[in-house]
């Protein structure tokens, strides 16, 4: 039901942050400690028998690796979600973690407000997802539960000379007005008022900052264009 709350179990060799952790999450709304371990098996063990939801885990622990827990977890058809939380953050190591469905990836040392906000997402995406219609799920609903995990980045963080704030306001409200549907430059320009050219410039700069997701339309004569679709929080 999406108004319980998460079941989480948190697995990390060194007991003390496990604890910091598991405080973190018992503080934030919609979610429940329902286990702390500290090896592999550990947590093997547990998800067998408790069934947690889901999973903060380290991917360095005593007996083995964070990676071949996901492994083995995926192996026995585990129905859970996991976030890494951990100091390893070697590309190979990235990659494995990924292949195996983790939802978040934090590299330690992080700060409580850090992983407030990545559970805070997950709860978010978690609810979408529970109260989406069953079995068939839209483009929309997909588009948005992801978005939901992914934390805020400023569109304007790196913002290059000669784009106004203003101007890309009007272009992320027209996108997420689209509820999921995607928009070529031609239809931004025609809803806020400024030329073809502009528009893309301030379409691909979402798209850089992953702001948006770009796709590739063909058109008369198989000419090639490009359509966005918001992905932002």
């Amino acid at each position: 039901m999406p108004d319980e709350p998460i079941r989480t179990l948190i697995v990390d060799g060194d007991a003390r942050l496990a604890e910091q952790e598991g405080g973190i999450v018992d503080q934030i709304p919609g979610f429940t400690v329902v286990g702390i371990v500290h090896s592999g098996a550990e947590a093997l063990e547990f998800v067998s028998r408790g069934h947690p939801q889901l999973v903060l885990l380290d991917l360095l622990l005593p007996d083995t690796t964070g990676v071949e827990v996901c492994r083995t977890l995926r192996s026995r058809g585990a129905a859970l979600d996991i976030i890494a939380v951990t100091s390893a953050s070697d590309l190979a190591t990235v990659r494995a973690a990924l292949s195996y469905g983790v939802a978040q990836y934090l590299v330690k040392p992080l700060s409580a407000a850090t992983l407030r906000d990545r559970l805070h997402r997950f709860a978010a995406a978690h609810r979408q997802l529970a109260t989406a219609t069953p079995h068939h799920l839209s483009q929309g609903e997909v588009d948005r539960a992801l978005a939901a995990l992914r934390p805020a980045v400023a569109p304007i963080a790196d913002q290059p000379k000669g784009v106004s704030a203003t101007t890309l306001d009007s272009v992320v409200a027209q996108l997420r007005a689209r509820a999921g549907r995607p928009a070529s430059a031609e239809d931004i320009a025609a809803a806020i008022g400024v030329s073809r050219a502009t528009a893309r410039r301030y379409l691909e700069h979402l798209a850089v900052h992953r702001l948006a997701i770009r796709s590739h339309r063909y058109g008369r004569c198989g000419r090639p264009g490009n359509l966005y679709r918001w992905q932002g929080a």
